[in-house]
């Protein structure tokens, strides 16, 4: 694909896709939870196994099918299924392994789980690179008759009229085999991504099956040898000795103030993570297009795997000597200085565009980053801290249904202000450019712009091309109003941590269920 065409399935239609992986994994995840203790990790493992690498598949299908729903069934609902069970199962096992070193043991596994997109990221390119075919090409704008109705661009050929998308240099030169700028039939080619799909399913699949089988877990009242848990005092009274239920963990103040913290630090980072790429290509490429290049974008996004992945065992390892609350408020205090200063930078470089802004950007955002992958990796040994290791596993799953609101909340965030922002922009563009220019550049009248809108033939990138001269392009503050409502969930996120005390005595396990 060079261009949207009016018939491709919409951001707003296809982001959810994640969102619904993110869900499924939560509601699995608390489901499955209580499973775990009773058939231990490896059995989860296998079926986690089969969840995933069969959703791809299924994903596959619905890819070449142009068939959206199978998208969401397989990778969506199937491979979010397999995303909680191959979650939790790591996580319960190395906790009782470590005792003594909680949060790095947790840090170590959803390092790992975080770290994948390390390894994923470029596979994907290189597996997209190979099964990409280029559109059809018909030839520089100047040289094709276009024609536009419904808000779509036609170009009329000798055999008839064929729907085209009318690319720049700049898109042209993002497709995996580069292209020119000019006039492409809607249609053509294939982005590759079915056979992604299929290729990747078989991979995880077998991958995931070896690593089940060599799960171990330790013998009952397992402890590593010569250690002895700490005693009770000032530093460390946020650990507790006993134990509370799964089921009673629910009825605690404790388990809902972590459930919004966690939900609300995932929110905060899932709706930037997910559109981290394209809101560096709006807001730098612009101002600053031989720096932030498409190569620029792509080292950028592996750079987001990495310190995201360095961050889970930073924090978490950070948290066994500072304590995950000390940690959480780390999270909370300087990530909100951080979401308030990409605004700062993104208005600071279109009236001087210097690479110090984005320099600012890009450290803002990596530490960020660390923090949304620290969150999850500090969670676990949170948890085994408030309530004790007896039931973690299954309190865990249950927490991560604040990980499955957060991935519709995020999305849903991110996607309607920046909408709205575009729209907006659209709109001031427009209001500023001659009636008679617009006409000549659509083959439309300006009176038909929600339409044209509607339709993606015109944006804000094809207005600066014939707005007046000092116009001041709007894209690097597309994304203002969404920084500040992070930076809003982070401050409520802060007084619910705040909030946090050790656990009642009336809801241990000696008092609630004295037979265990």
């Amino acid at each position: 694909m060079v261009s949207s065409a009016a018939e491709d399935w919409s951001l707003s239609s296809v982001v959810w896709i994640f969102s619904v992986a993110i869900v499924f994994l939560g509601l699995s995840a608390a489901v499955a939870g209580k499973w775990l203790e009773e058939v231990g990790p490896r059995c989860v493992g296998v079926t986690a196994a089969f969840l995933w690498g069969g959703g791809f598949i299924i994903g596959s299908v619905g890819i070449s099918t142009h068939q959206l729903w199978l998208v969401y069934l397989g990778y969506g609902v199937l491979g979010g299924c397999g995303l909680g069970l191959g979650y939790v199962s790591p996580v319960s096992t190395l906790l009782r392994w470590f005792p003594d070193k909680r949060g790095m043991a947790t840090g170590m596994a959803i390092m790992g789980f975080g770290g994948g997109a390390m390894i994923g990221a470029p596979l994907k390119t290189f597996l997209l690179e190979k099964f990409a075919i280029a559109p059809t090409y018909l030839g520089p704008e100047s040289a094709v008759n276009l024609i536009t109705e419904g808000g779509r661009r036609f170009a009329e050929m000798a055999n008839g009229k064929l729907e085209v998308v009318v690319a720049s240099a700049s898109e042209a030169s993002k497709l995996p085999i580069p292209g020119e700028a000019g006039v492409y039939v809607v249609g053509t080619g294939n982005t590759g991504a079915a056979s992604v799909f299929l290729t990747l399913g078989i991979v995880y699949f077998v991958i995931m099956m070896v690593a089940a089988f060599a799960y171990r877990v330790p013998p009952k009242d397992w402890q590593p040898e010569g250690w002895t848990p700490p005693a009770k005092d000032k530093t460390n009274s946020m650990i507790s000795r006993n134990h509370v239920h799964i089921d009673q963990a629910l009825k605690t103040p404790q388990f809902w103030l972590l459930w919004i913290v966690l939900c609300f630090n995932v929110t905060a980072g899932i709706g930037v993570i997910g559109i981290a790429k394209t809101m560096m290509t709006e807001i730098f490429g612009t101002t600053l297009p031989t720096i932030a290049t498409a190569s620029f974008a792509g080292t950028y996004v592996l750079m987001i795997s990495v310190f995201n992945m360095c961050g889970r065992f930073f924090w978490a390892s950070t948290s066994d000597f500072i304590g995950r609350k000390n940690t959480y408020h780390c999270f909370f205090v300087l990530g909100t200085l951080l979401y308030l200063s990409i605004p700062f930078a993104a208005s600071a470089v279109s009236a001087d565009p210097s690479i110090t802004w984005l320099i600012m950007f890009y450290g803002a955002s990596m530490i960020i980053f660390t923090m949304y992958g620290g969150g999850f990796a500090t969670i676990p040994a949170y948890l085994a801290d408030i309530f004790g290791t007896l039931h973690v596993g299954g309190i865990h799953g249950r927490l991560l249904t604040a990980w499955a609101t957060a991935g519709v909340l995020g999305p849903f965030v991110i996607t309607y202000l920046r909408n709205m922002s575009v729209e907006s922009a659209i709109h001031d563009l427009a209001s500023k450019i001659d009636p008679a220019a617009f006409e000549a550049k659509f083959n439309a009248s300006i009176s038909q712009l929600n339409e044209l809108i509607a339709a993606k033939t015109v944006t804000v990138s094809n207005l600066m091309d014939i707005a007046p001269v000092g116009t001041i392009d709007p894209t690097s503050g597309l994304y203002n109003t969404t920084m500040y409502a992070m930076a809003g969930l982070l401050v409520i996120g802060f007084f619910a941590n705040l909030m946090i005390r050790p656990v009642n005595e009336k809801h241990h396990v000696e008092k609630t269920h004295p037979n265990l």
